[in-house]
């Protein structure tokens, strides 16, 4: 699959997780989406190429991502209320759709 479809693919897949919970969001949380994937691109781009190679494994994959959740700020929902422990469960939710959506799109 090309790199460019599958950030589509994960885009689509990250609103529609958080439209689940935070639909009256969906603005700016696609904003804040949008900057993660932008900011992540690079590295998505390198590690998902790994895998695909089977240069990495899915636990290595699944570290890597983890190691990205910083760059993940949900400023809009923080900003309108959200707790912080809420919004470290909701950026586990992300890191999870992304590692579903690319081991499919992958493996």
């Amino acid at each position: 699959m090309d790199f460019e479809e599958l950030l589509k693919l994960l885009k689509g897949e990250l609103l529609s997780v958080l439209g689940e919970s935070y639909s009256e969001y969906k603005t700016e949380t696609k904003a804040d989406v949008e900057a993660f994937l932008e900011a992540s691109k690079v590295k998505l781009k390198r590690w998902t190429n790994l895998l695909s190679i089977n240069e990495l494994d899915v636990d290595d994959y699944e570290w890597l991502l983890k190691s990205q959740k910083d760059l993940l700020v949900l400023d809009a929902l923080y900003k309108a209320g959200v707790t912080k422990r809420r919004l470290g469960h909701l950026k586990n939710k992300i890191i999870n759709t992304i590692l579903d959506v690319v081991i499919g799109a992958v493996l």
